[in-house]
């Protein structure tokens, strides 16, 4: 039931004796879920992968047979592993930092006494305090409850909420709607529930990554390639001294090695996976300055892919604050003295809120009370116990609070459409009127009746039959200064800005005009009723056809009102279901469901417990300005991943194709593996780690998958190719060694340089120059004799240079045409 009265005799709690003896004993609430991975599992991931395997036996190799110089390729994969560590440890040690201001408190009993703790600091048989919007720290028995509901939907599945009466047991990981009250812990730490379900409490899912499920498909691919062409590349070499046993007694077969291990370092995309993490921890990092927590990498990504941002009017579009603005009675005049102490005794009674505390403010403004000639508000009835009065505490599900005082009077305030319906409809329309001014109006009922209940509390308290108008309370709420602005972004970016709140209609609607939202077809703003929105929609066991029927109905809307937390999660969900990638911002535990179901939930840094435990980013200090900062990161990790791994992949493609088509002919393999590096040095690795870091305002579209592969697979084929051509040209016209491979590395070179300016694209000033330094010190390798000598390269003769020319003239040719025809595919799609 809603209804209880306090406890006879006051609860004690723990001892400070009895404390210590439990914390010394481990039984505490401390429990280490790790909101980021530790040192050593970064430092586990970077350096033990498969392709770190791969290219650490390819060295170990290279230097037993004791080619040195062919193991410049170790030093790259030393720094690639080494740079990706330390960034991600230096955005881990940030986001940590930041965590631990958002490590939850809870009120412990102990002595008699009230006292605020970290939650890990709870101990068993701890006598622990429950408040609207804090998550259950640990599983435990009701010892008291004013009007205490629970949402156990993590637990059960089912969205009502439960009312615990003295005596029934409550789980961690629950979340506490409305009322308070106090239970006493059983299980703490790991033996808690919550932690039982491996820490379902907090994280429900993993943000989905489009690039790292793109980027790990494709390496999957890779794996199961390199191995055996790496095999019958060895294999092909060795062949080519007649036969294996040939091969082994005259020593041939270290050359066969070698140039097996300069193909298989060639076809390995080692630093693509690495420079996807550092692009994830550098954009956290980043964003970690800006005082926004990142609770899981990928999310920086998920809202450049954000088509539609559900945005909770209080707290996001709005400060949060609220303020008493006029209380008029029932006949629009100056309210009765009665009026002001009902308001006074439904302020006080059960958990604040932001309304509750906002007329509880006002009440005691001696401007205000002298308006009404009075000096201090009258006692309700005989006096206002409020303390032990009956009382139902607000319920964003019901949108009423209610208190009966000694009188016998039931005092309900809540929203007007649900009290003032059907029986004070001049007084309604009154309500109205002023909510679409953007005042937040909220109507005082009273009746001689008391609420109706239900035996065993299952079902939500009933309003009384004959309840009648008493005033209405108008209350102003503080925009934004940056809501507009901010608004406006997203609109220039083509997302679709939806505010929803449990105010009327009428009131949101006045609010976010004033914010600047417009409506989606461009005509006059108006907001949608969810009391009108299709049956089933928030009942937590929605069909298919039921979230059909609820996209059509809110697909236009720009602006919805009187929405239940239950229906804004099947708003997310009905929007989801038509392919919408959708964020939600809330700050209040009537947000917590939707921000759990949405891509991307977002809770504000003042927002509930509960709601920054299921948000997948938390802006610390609750600025609404800060998303478009993280939309920015978002689309400078997903722009810049693309260009990298379209280098990547290339690189990997014709370097398959050169090992597969050297084994088939059976001739000496081009490269050796010092040669190999230098290539994907300067046209991939230095260019693709500017690249990953630097800035991007290019839009997200979809297909990233797609789009690198219609790119570097046709100029992957064409470049290896044109190196093939180069080569077998030189091979069967008898050229020296030495100028076949100076003149097919030179080709290599120009083949990505030239796929480098087309992924650099649009070519800014220093993407130019960083384009032309690595050509010049291609040139520079060519030139300079001490490093010609190093490389085991040559001046090229003249005739070389015409071979050189034409081939490489051939390769930009054909790439740039393989970039014109995918262009107009793309855009025909």
């Amino acid at each position: 039931m809603s209804t209880t009265s306090p406890p006879e005799s006051p609860v004690i709690g723990l001892s400070a004796a009895q404390v210590a003896e439990r914390v010394s004993s481990g039984r505490t609430n401390e429990y280490r879920e790790r909101t980021s991975r530790s040192a050593a599992q970064i430092l586990r991931a970077n350096v033990f992968t498969i392709f770190n395997g791969i290219l650490g036996v390819a060295l170990v190799l290279v230097l037993a047979l004791g080619h040195w110089a062919d193991a410049l390729f170790g030093f790259v994969l030393l720094l690639n592993t080494a740079t990706g560590t330390l960034t991600e440890i230096r955005a881990k040690r940030a986001l940590d930092r930041l965590s631990v201001l958002e490590t939850p408190r809870a009120v412990v009993v102990r002595d008699g006494t009230e006292t605020e703790v970290a939650v890990g600091e709870v101990v068993l048989d701890d006598v622990v305090r429950l408040r609207a919007g804090q998550q259950v720290p640990a599983d435990g028995e009701v010892l008291t409850s004013d009007g205490l509901e629970i949402d156990e939907s993590i637990l059960t599945g089912e969205s009502r909420p439960v009312r615990p009466v003295s005596g029934a047991q409550v789980m961690s990981g629950t979340t506490v709607t409305a009322g308070t009250g106090l239970f006493r812990t059983t299980a703490v730490g790991g033996d808690a529930y919550a932690h039982r379900l491996a820490r379902e409490a907090r994280r429900y899912s993993l943000v989905v990554s489009e690039l790292q499920a793109g980027t790990n498909r494709v390496l999957h691919w890779i794996s199961w390639v390199i191995v055996p062409v790496a095999l019958v590349l060895v294999w092909s070499q060795l062949r080519l001294s007649g036969s294996i046993a040939e091969a082994w007694s005259s020593g041939a077969w270290r050359n066969a090695v070698v140039a097996g291990i300069a193909g298989v370092v060639s076809m390995v995309p080692q630093g693509l996976v690495l420079l996807t993490s550092v692009n994830f921890a550098t954009a956290s990092l980043s964003l970690a300055r800006r005082n926004v927590l990142v609770q899981e990498l990928p999310a920086v990504e998920v809202l450049a892919r954000v088509d539609t941002l559900c945005l909770d009017k209080t707290g996001t579009i709005t400060t949060g604050r609220i303020r008493l603005g006029e209380i008029q009675g029932a006949d629009g005049g100056r309210a009765s003295c009665e009026v002001l102490s009902a308001l006074a005794l439904l302020s006080t009674v059960g958990e604040p809120n932001a309304t509750a505390d906002a007329i509880r403010e006002g009440l005691s403004d001696p401007e205000r009370l002298g308006e009404h000639g009075l000096r201090e508000v009258p006692e309700p009835g005989e006096a206002a116990f409020s303390t032990d009065v009956e009382s139902v505490p607000f319920s964003s599900r019901r949108k009423w609070s209610a208190a009966r005082d000694r009188s016998g009077t039931t005092w309900v305030l809540g929203a007007p459409e649900i009290l003032l319906a059907g029986h004070s409809e001049s007084v309604l329309d009154r309500a109205r009127q002023i909510a679409a001014q953007g005042a937040r109006v909220v109507a005082l009922a009273r009746s001689r009746s008391p609420w109706r209940l239900i035996p065993g509390g299952e079902e939500e308290p009933r309003l009384p039959d004959d309840l009648e108008a008493a005033g209405i309370i108008i209350l102003t709420e503080e925009i934004r200064p940056d809501a507009a602005e901010t608004l406006a972004y997203f609109r220039q970016q083509g997302v679709d800005a939806k505010v929803i709140s449990g105010d009327s209609p009428e009131t949101v609607a006045a609010v976010a005009r004033q914010a600047g939202v417009t409506a989606s077809d461009g005509g006059e703003l108006v907001a949608l009723d969810a009391r009108t929105l299709p049956a089933g929609a928030g009942s937590g066991q929605e069909t298919e056809e039921d979230l059909e029927r609820l996209a059509d109905a809110v697909e236009g809307a720009s602006v919805l009102g009187r929405v239940t937390p239950e229906q804004k999660r099947a708003l997310v969900r009905a929007l989801k279901s038509r392919g919408h990638v959708v964020a939600m911002t809330g700050d209040g535990v009537n947000d917590a469901l939707a921000l759990k179901d949405a891509d991307l939930g977002i809770a504000m840094g003042n927002g509930a417990p509960a709601t920054k435990a299921v948000a997948r980013l938390v802006l610390l200090k609750g600025e609404f300005s800060a998303l478009p900062g993280v939309v920015a990161q978002g689309r400078r990790v997903m722009a810049n991943t693309e260009r990298i791994a379209s280098l990547f992949l290339a690189k990997t493609i014709y370097a398959s194709l050169i090992a597969v088509v050297v084994s088939a002919l059976a001739v000496a393999y081009p490269f050796l593996p010092r040669q190999f590096t230098v290539v994907s040095s300067l046209t991939i690795g230095i260019p693709a780690f500017v690249l990953a870091l630097a800035p991007s305002d290019q839009r997200y579209r979809e297909g990233f998958l797609r789009r690198v592969l219609s790119l570097c697979v046709p100029a992957g084929l064409m470049a290896g190719t044109v190196t093939l051509t180069t080569y077998l040209w030189l091979t069967l016209t008898h050229a020296p060694r030495a100028q076949v491979t100076t003149a097919t590395t030179l080709v290599l070179i120009t083949c990505g340089l030239w796929l480098l300016t087309l992924t650099a694209r649009p070519l800014t000033s220093w993407r130019l120059g960083l384009v032309v330094l690595m050509g010049a010190i291609a040139v520079l390798g060519v030139v300079a004799p001490p490093v010609r000598a190093f490389f085991l390269l040559a001046w090229p003769t003249p005739g070389v240079w015409w071979v050189i020319a034409l081939m490489a003239g051939l390769a930009v040719g054909g790439i740039e045409l393989v970039h014109l025809v995918r262009r107009r595919i793309v855009r025909d799609r």
